[in-house]
């Protein structure tokens, strides 16, 4: 697909647009038409219209129209996958593998459109039947973020749209481009222009007119735990159903019984996808003292056969950061780490490429009063802690006011189910790095948010339930 053929979504630099660039070569790459709050209530009338449609018609028709936008997304992968790399900066491997993870949410909702169903309960009368039916909650919202800027609109919008919904999605400013691209391709799988829509703008003033809107029956977000904060309050007027996945402190647990060659490739998976810049990714790593000094000296040898570089590169496994604020981020916590007793084994700069370009980095004696062990780092920033006992390892795990994932590597049968139920997040990984698909109810507790996507349990986040009482008299 040749997304910059299309002139109505890219343009000429002008003053009511956004500068989209590569993070790898700060190449300017688009510019792409902000949306007023104006034209934003137009575009929300619209698909209160188009949502009415959309709804009668039947489930199988909906189901065919997002398997054929699953064909396209396929079809069409390796030109998605180029696009996302230049705008975020991944590398196209890892872009790839998003496409491919991205399309199977739109797969799995495509069949889960045709199994929404109600019940008949037991009446408390012979003259009675009581009847519970699914209907879509109407128009919704999606506000999606820059690290997996293709995946996190599918993951919101197949649901919607298998249920009857209309969806807007505000794409992260960084990343538009991925999210037009998906646009294009519904539209051409038969999907109503007005039902899905992509804008683009100022985020305050986006955000105000969707949570304020009284059309607007749904906010889905994902991003960091104070902006979720603030729209939570700001949906309260309206009374919006929300979910949001939010921010993450991910810990990584590895005991003395674990396969530790299993444990640094767990590692190496969750902490260096996307350059360390994902929720779920580990944020604190636990080592049991009996295997700390071999996993340390283990893990440094396998992250020095990371390659950093441009994604389009072949052979790069680590790609720029997004921005200059995440590398003064990574620059912080390791300056702070380093100060309070801290040991580099290695990096701990930024990279000789320039740019937001920066090495991975291992620190070892890392202690909880360290800002690594409170705050998302979100960089490629791998922190050691040392524990000694089971009961340690969970207390030390469960002491941030973050709750999406946690992971932790053991063969003990016996120990993998005490650990799982005693950790308090809604995402466990039991001897894996890797735990999201489409499969999985995927969200948080605690601060890091609410609601679920994914999964059979995804679609009732886009439903409404309606009880009917029958009276046969």
């Amino acid at each position: 697909m040749d997304l910059f053929a299309h002139k109505d979504i890219l343009h000429v630099e002008a003053e009511q647009t956004i500068k989209v660039t590569n993070p790898a070569t700060n190449e300017i790459l688009a510019y792409v038409r902000k949306t007023n709050a104006a034209e934003l209530e137009t575009i929300i009338k619209k698909a209160q219209i188009a949502q009415k449609q959309w709804a009668q018609t039947l489930a199988e028709e909906r189901s065919d129209k997002l398997m054929r936008f699953y064909a396209l997304i396929l079809e069409n992968k390796e030109s998605l996958a180029e696009i996302m790399t230049k705008e975020q900066g991944k590398p196209l491997a890892e872009s790839l593998g998003e496409i491919l993870y991205a399309a199977s949410f739109v797969k799995w909702f495509a069949a889960e459109a045709r199994q929404v169903c109600g019940d008949i309960m037991e009446s408390k009368t012979k003259a009675q039947k009581i009847m519970a039916i699914k209907q879509p909650i109407g128009v919704c919202a999606a506000i999606t973020p820059w690290n997996f800027p293709s995946a996190m609109i599918t993951r919101k919008i197949a649901p919607a749209l298998a249920s009857g919904c209309a969806i807007l999605v505000k794409s992260a400013s960084q990343t538009p481009l991925s999210a037009y691209a998906l646009e294009l391709l519904a539209k051409e799988a038969g999907i109503p222009k007005d039902v899905f829509v992509v804008v683009n703008g100022d985020s305050n003033v986006i955000s105000d007119v969707l949570c304020r809107s009284e059309a607007i029956r749904k906010l889905s977000f994902t991003g960091s735990t104070k902006v979720g904060a603030q729209l939570y309050a700001k949906c309260a007027r309206t009374i919006k159903k929300l979910s949001m996945e939010l921010g993450g402190n991910a810990p990584f647990i590895v005991f003395d019984d674990a396969n530790l060659e299993e444990a640094i490739e767990g590692i190496m998976a969750s902490k260096f996808r996307n350059s360390g810049q994902t929720c779920v990714c580990a944020n604190r790593i636990y080592a049991q003292s009996g295997i700390y000094a071999q996993l340390c000296e283990a893990l440094k040898q396998k992250m020095q056969t990371l390659k950093v570089g441009n994604g389009l590169d072949k052979g790069t496994n680590q790609g720029p950061l997004i921005n200059q604020a995440a590398v003064e981020k990574v620059k912080e916590h390791i300056a702070d780490a380093l100060q309070k007793g801290a040991k580099l084994l290695s990096g701990g700069r930024e990279h000789s490429l320039g740019g937001t370009y920066f090495e991975p980095t291992l620190i070892c004696d890392v202690r909880a009063d360290m800002l690594v062990a409170r705050e998302e780092t979100f960089a490629p920033l791998a922190p050691i802690f040392r524990f000694e006992s089971e009961e340690e390892a969970i207390e030390a795990a469960n002491n941030t006011e973050f709750g999406l994932a946690a992971y932790f590597f053991t063969q003990d049968y016996k120990r993998q189910w005490r650990v799982a139920e005693s950790l308090e997040y809604g995402m466990v990984g039991i001897n894996t790095g890797l735990i999201s698909n489409e499969v999985a109810p995927f969200g948080g507790i605690k601060h890091s948010g609410l609601g679920r996507e994914g999964s059979k349990y995804g679609i009732d986040e886009y439903m409404e339930i309606k009880y009917l009482c029958l009276n046969l008299q």
